[in-house]
């Protein structure tokens, strides 16, 4: 009996020999892989030990606990010389070898061994190990640490600078500051924020719905109403204080053709843009039951004024066979009666029939021009209320042309891009930007960078030039220069770029000025060179009036995905921020080439190059596989060029910024930003190699640019187990300021608590991905949700701590807004719709939050 006793007890050593063993062998062979690749030789090292020590853990030899303490041990030395102190980094080095060591230490599988001292060296390597751990609790590797100066006492902010009670424009005003006057919610209050109402609209993806399906909305607010549009181009006015639904408008958009909505690349709208013909040339148009204007109050229909002295609307109207105008309101308005051959344009009937308008672009390529107080679609704009903008564009597959972003609005125009589907062909729509009439949707100028000095409207029978770099992020304005800032995106494909024309390589992934008028390009600054990484521009252009040694500048500050923010004089368009020229990899594949240099500019959020160290996971077995990948993959730093073997490219074309933008504080001078740091592969696949032209329908995977001599595939540097190849943290938020060009502050932001496995709700602080944007106040705070965890969260806008944090009930891939109710209270508002490439929960909500009453 007792021998069976002793040798039942054996076999939970021999098991674990056995399983130790194998892990053994395994990490042998794939260190041996590594090793022949240049790659570190610990794997195989360690290998071979786990081996030895599994075989003789399974022979009951008390060597074993010596052997594997040893291994231990030396483990710990080597991962404290390749990482430090740093806590993610450890994680996939020594948790898993402590915690066998710990299992190897209980009873079951240490008493058959017979061995107290190799017991006792173990136990001092399982404590080394804990002590490790704990000490890397006390360091932040990566972090800055600061606090931004207020210098509101220096600054007077540009009133076109800043939102006050409304949120007028996508990014608050045609300058894209994400800034709000508003200081209700404060550092010291904002722990009572409460949500106050939800709604949710209905719209939420179908089986048939793209891949990259988005609620991405930005709601106005304005004309007291809340205005917000969904992924399926639904337009709704909501009550700013409860969400109640006033008027829905749906433009029951068409599949162009398609079986469905399944085979388009995305589906998105980012925001509506608002015009009121009230705010301009003094005209105070009320929209009353009677639509008449009220004179009292409006310069331009004093009687005792000259007629050679009034002001004027600067467009003439586009149909002259839909000349209505009511001669009536006309004569009691005191102008002249009208006729359809008048040259002069007086007061347009659409100040007094629609004088307040939303313009919604949809997925179908459509410009809608609504009324804003009823939801009803502006007769006068279009034809019927709405513009084609498939017109002068050529063929596309179905969802290959639209405008994801909202147009910007000014006196007299209505100004758009479009997003063009990346990787497709070499044949796709052109990237025109177009400025319609604000009133009548009349054609007024056309910017092709195919044909970029010939602004006036092209005939109806011919084509913008097809496969011209297009602006898919929003456009900024400043009225008082006169200036429209662009953006640009690329010629596609944007991993090969031989057959590139000169305007390609102009005005490609760069900055472009045209005066706002006529539609002529005022000047072009462009950050990549011949982009061979999709590394266009993705985000509005943000206009601030900053501070600087040479006295107030007019800036406008170019966010990037490659890390720098470029700021450039924007009525000149000369850096203000030293750009320098930096040498960047060779070696394009055959038939194209590379720039020798890249813009950098000195203030960035560029993430250190990669290296084999860098590479991580969630144990030892799939780290040493990034490692192995990555010594596999051609990586030379930032800007390798896409090779057939695969490159690196780093920062991925995500972006370290995207179409979220920043935040600019005008009055402090600061600026809030979150950062993303993801590696991506791509891959060129000769033309013979591939085997489905259709390629994928998301924007990851294989891209068949057909009429290109090579595919490209496309995706994230993943690990076996799905995660980033790279270690943490993944995404920052930062804090910068900008009179001296500096970060100031920049800390991990968000955790895994909706990205662990089985669903478990485990938030560790690692710092995730975000899509969206932030919103800063004058309060001190700033909001930004759009991380891979469902939050809200708020900000000290000095310091970057977290302050707030509201759990959301879909992914927030959206920018929070702000505006005063009638209430009186400071409303922040965010949607909550997912995203479906990102991988977050999908839904159709927008929600409130508030200070309590």
């Amino acid at each position: 009996m007792n021998e069976y006793k002793r040798a039942y007890s054996a076999w939970p050593a021999v098991i674990l020999g056995v399983v130790l063993a194998l892990a053994g062998l395994a990490l042998a062979v794939g260190g041996g892989k590594l090793l022949s690749l240049g790659g570190s030789a610990y794997y195989l090292i360690a290998g071979i030990a786990v081996l030895a020590t599994g075989i003789l853990l399974a022979l009951r030899k008390g060597t074993a606990l010596w052997l594997y303490a040893a291994t231990l041990l030396a483990t710990l030395v080597w991962a404290l010389w390749e990482v430090g102190l740093d806590w993610w980094q450890l994680v996939p080095r020594v948790a898993i070898p402590c915690l066998i060591a710990i299992v190897m230490l209980l009873p079951w599988w240490r008493k058959p061994l017979h061995s107290r001292a190799g017991s006792l060296a173990l136990g001092l390597g399982v404590i080394a190990s804990i002590a490790v751990a704990i000490a890397s609790q006390f360091t932040s590797p990566g972090v800055v640490e600061g606090s931004l100066a207020d210098n509101r006492a220096n600054a007077e902010a540009n009133p076109a600078q800043v939102a006050g009670d409304d949120w007028a424009a996508y990014g608050g005003t045609n300058a894209g500051t994400h800034y709000s006057s508003l200081d209700q919610i404060t550092l010291d209050n904002i722990d009572k924020l409460e949500e106050v109402w939800r709604i949710q609209t209905g719209d939420e993806p179908g089986p048939d719905a793209p891949p990259e399906i988005t609620n991405q909305n930005t709601p106005l607010k304005v004309n007291d109403h809340l205005y917000i549009c969904t992924s399926h181009s639904r337009a709704m006015a909501l009550s700013p204080e409860t969400g109640e639904t006033i008027w829905e408008f749906d433009p029951e958009i068409s599949t162009q053709g398609a079986e469905n909505f399944s085979n388009w690349a995305h589906m998105t709208c980012r925001g509506l843009a608002y015009f009121d013909a009230a705010n301009y040339s003094g005209n105070d148009v009320d929209n009353d039951a009677d639509n008449n204007v009220n004179s009292e109050s409006n310069d331009v229909t004093n009687s005792n004024v000259a007629d050679d002295e009034r002001p004027a609307p600067s467009l003439l109207f586009a149909e002259r066979d839909a000349f209505t105008i009511d001669v009536a309101i006309l004569e009691w308005l005191s102008f002249p009666t009208a006729t359809q051959d008048d040259a002069a344009p007086m007061l347009s009937q659409t100040d007094v029939m629609c004088p307040r308008r939303l313009y919604l672009p949809t997925a179908d390529a459509r410009l809608i021009a609504l009324d804003a107080d009823t939801g009803k679609p502006c007769e006068g704009f279009g034809e019927s209320g709405e513009v084609d903008l498939t017109q002068n564009i050529g063929g596309f597959d179905p969802g290959g042309y639209y405008s994801t972003s909202p147009p910007t609005v000014t006196e007299n125009l209505v100004i758009l891009g479009g997003h063009v589907t990346d990787n497709s062909s070499v044949d796709e729509p052109s990237g025109v930007i177009r400025a319609f009439d604000v009133r009548t949707g009349e054609l007024v100028w056309n910017w092709d960078s195919g044909n970029p000095n010939e602004t006036a409207p092209i005939a109806d029978d011919e084509t913008y030039t097809r496969n011209s770099p297009n602006v898919w992020a929003p456009i900024s304005v400043d009225e008082e220069l006169g200036l429209v800032y662009l953006p640009m995106g690329n010629a596609t494909p944007d991993q090969f770029g031989a057959n590139r024309s000169e305007d390609d390589e102009t005005y490609s992934a760069g900055l472009v000025a045209l005066e706002l008028e006529t539609g002529q390009v005022a000047w072009v600054y462009q950050f990549v060179h011949h982009d061979l990484w999709d590394m266009d521009m993705p985000a509005q252009p943000v206009l601030i009036d900053l501070n600087t040694a040479e006295g107030v500048q007019p800036a406008v500050i170019q966010p990037t995905k490659q890390g720098s923010l470029y700021v450039l004089n924007r009525e000149t368009g000369e850096a203000i921020v030293p750009i320098e020229e930096v040498p960047v990899p060779q070696g394009a594949v055959e038939g194209d080439w590379t720039a020798e240099t890249q813009p950098r500019s000195q203030l960035n959020l560029l993430p250190d190059p990669l290296t084999e160290r860098d590479m991580w996971g969630a144990t030892p077995f799939d780290q040493m596989m990034c490692r192995i990948q990555f010594n596999s993959l051609r990586y030379e730093g930032q800007y390798t060029p896409p090779s057939l073997e695969g490159s690196i490219i780093y920062p991925g074309n995500v972006g370290v910024m995207n179409w979220g933008g920043v935040a600019v504080d005008p009055e402090r001078q600061t600026l809030f930003t979150g950062a993303k740091y993801l590696a991506f592969v791509s891959r060129l696949i000769p033309r013979e190699e591939v085997e489905d032209e259709q390629g994928s329908a998301s924007e990851q995977g294989l891209q068949p640019n057909a009429g290109a001599p090579y595919a490209v595939e496309l995706g994230p540097l993943l690990s076996i187990f799905n995660l980033p190849c790279q270690a943490p943290s993944w995404g920052d938020v930062a804090g910068i300021d900008l009179q001296n060009a500096e970060v100031v502050w920049k800390h991990p932001n968000g955790t895994t608590r909706d990205s662990m496995p089985l669903g478990l709700p485990i938030g560790l602080p690692v710092g995730v991905p975000a899509l969206g944007g932030p919103l800063t106040t004058a309060g001190g705070v700033t909001f930004m949700s759009g991380t891979l965890d469902q939050y809200l969260r708020g900000y000290n806008h000095e310091t970057g701590e977290e302050i707030f944090k509201a759990r959301l009930p879909a992914g927030g891939q959206a920018t929070p807004m702000t505006y005063t109710g009638a209430d009186g209270r400071q409303y922040v508002v965010i949607s909550a719709g997912g995203h479906g490439t990102f991988g977050t929960k999908m839904g159709d909500y927008v929600i409130g939050y508030a200070l309590p009453q």
